[in-house]
């Protein structure tokens, strides 16, 4: 459990740091100290008094209703909202530049052609309209003060006063007391929620792992994961409850600041180690599936994920920081565009790259053909893939040129075709054929690496110089290497049978027979067996 004192560390820190600032945010007011009369006739004369009037050294709420009493209201409606409004503007840390407020009684908004005026650009809803001669909080924006103030103060705003109404005016460095122990309650809380979180995790996490057989991942996968799960949720709680100490608009301003950028940032570093547990889940189905190509995908997946989550988060965290993105994104685009023409080619060798980790036409080691290029792949990287030739060259091919052309992948055959013809000559007796094609096809059924359920051995063609008998068979075996033992062994075991019957093999000659040449025999053979004596020779040959 003393592993979350560092981290919560961060919350306490934060806070005390800045208990100096508060005294000086609350000391430098930067209200004019003539005094301020009732004035509506400008948007500038209506937020003076309505601001003005709910300072603490001149605080009158009936004035500052002013600027929202309209016919349809009464007083204490109008002072309501007016109270609520402040609340809100420095819950939020809204500072509202009075100066920056136009004087003129014909003010009229650009955007909307119209005699209004938002004080700031953080709530739209809420602008000053022209009535009559006077400007007021238009009858719209006092109908979103309660909704906004239940968003800021959803416990309330005095929550802390109630709880120490003794010690409600009391000041010490610049805040009351009250608020001086709100912000102590804040960080207890704080602190509590962590070690509540870090107890879940650390116990009921663990455990949970422990009994699915997962007890490995937790510590190097789900409690970097935590971490930042728990502060964001503790930064979260601070966020909520913060507006009720009522600091200073310019505390607030910080504060609130500083938490917008935090929050984001938390949750792009819980997201970022969350890539690492979605990584492992692809890495296990990867396993399963057996594919080599599997394990340059989800480092590639891993990568793009991460620089998502960064670029997404950092996005998120400038957006909270008041950055214009759109304008950022417009300039990036338009950069994009730019590098995206310069390094086209690169752009498709890449992309070229993801169609081949996803569509799988070839992984390390096999072999491949495509037009002029034939050999075994040894490297698949982003930009190229290397092939060794049966020269033992290397060739480099761009992942663009491979992700186009045709690729015939000899190393995802199932089978391995061997495909000639037996060629034997034209005495051969039509029995020994048939003796000689059933020994064949023997041969094959006996042999453990061949294809049983087809293959072809049949006396199919007479040719020029020779009685032709088809031998189409196919190998159950995975590389080149194991196919050439394979072949030599059968055509072995066809030259011994053809030995045993007498067979003889035929080739292109030009032969001139003298049947009657005087004290010489003849060179055509004399065959005096009969079938089942060819037969019975086949037998006992593959007898032995």
């Amino acid at each position: 459990m003393n592993r979350a004192t560092p981290s919560m560390s961060l919350c306490s820190l934060l806070l005390f740091i800045t208990l100096p600032f508060l005294t000086s945010f609350a000391s430098e007011e930067e209200w004019r100290t003539e005094d301020v009369q009732v004035n509506l006739s400008t948007p500038y004369h209506a937020l003076q008094t309505h601001l003005h009037f709910l300072q603490p050294d001149s605080y009158d709420e009936e004035k500052a209703g002013r600027a929202f009493l309209h016919p349809e209201l009464d007083p204490e409606e109008a002072r309501e909202a007016a109270v609520k409004l402040k609340q809100v503007f420095d819950g939020k840390g809204y500072y509202i530049e009075i100066d920056d407020a136009p004087a003129d009684p014909d003010h009229q908004d650009t955007l909307h052609n119209e005699h209004r005026y938002a004080p700031t650009h953080h709530l739209p809803e809420i602008f000053l309209a022209k009535r009559g001669d006077r400007w007021l909080y238009s009858l719209e924006s006092i109908r979103e003060i309660d909704r906004l103030h239940r968003e800021v103060f959803p416990f309330g705003p005095d929550l802390l006063v109630e709880l120490f109404p003794r010690t409600g005016q009391f000041k010490f460095a610049g805040l009351y007391l009250w608020q001086h122990l709100g912000i102590l309650l804040l960080i207890l809380f704080s602190f509590l929620i962590h070690k509540l979180l870090t107890f879940l995790v650390n116990k009921l996490l663990y455990k949970g792992a422990s009994k699915m057989g997962y007890d490995g991942l937790v510590r190097p996968y789900l409690l970097p994961v935590a971490k930042p799960l728990s502060l964001f949720v503790v930064f979260l709680f601070i966020l909520l409850v913060f507006p009720v100490l009522q600091l200073p608009v310019e505390a607030a301003r910080y504060f609130t600041f500083a938490f917008r950028a935090l929050l984001p940032l938390f949750a792009t570093v819980m997201f970022y180690k969350l890539v690492d547990v979605f990584s492992l889940y692809l890495e296990k189905i990867a396993s399963e599936s057996g594919s080599a190509l599997d394990d340059h995908v989800i480092p590639i997946i891993r990568k793009v994920l991460r620089v998502f989550v960064v670029i997404v988060g950092g996005l998120f965290i400038l957006q909270n920081l008041e950055v214009n993105i759109t304008a950022l994104l417009a300039g990036l685009s338009i950069g994009g565009l730019a590098i995206a023409l310069a390094a086209q080619d690169t752009l498709k060798n890449f992309f070229g790259s993801l169609m081949i980790f996803i569509d799988k036409p070839f992984s390390v080691g096999h072999w491949i053909t495509s037009g002029d290029m034939d050999g075994t792949v040894e490297e698949i990287g982003f930009r190229s893939t290397r092939i060794r030739t049966f020269r033992n060259s290397l060739i480099y091919v761009p992942n663009g040129k491979l992700a186009d052309a045709s690729i015939d992948n000899h190393g995802l055959r199932k089978y391995r075709r061997l495909f000639m013809h037996i060629a034997i000559t034209y005495d051969t007796p039509p029995d020994l054929i048939e003796v000689f094609v059933e020994g064949l096809r023997k041969i094959v059924a006996d042999h453990p690496k061949t294809r049983k359920d087809f293959y072809l051995v049949e006396f199919n063609e007479m040719g020029d110089f020779s009685l032709k008998i088809i031998f189409y068979i196919f190998f159950a075996v995975p590389t080149w290497k194991e196919e050439l033992r394979h072949r030599h062994e059968i055509l072995i075991e066809i030259v011994r049978l053809a030995e045993k019957l007498g067979i003889r093999f035929a080739f292109p000659t030009s032969t001139l027979h003298m049947e009657n040449f005087p004290g010489k025999h003849s060179l055509t053979p004399h065959y005096d067996m009969t079938m089942e004596e060819f037969r019975k020779e086949m037998e006992d040959y593959f007898k032995k």
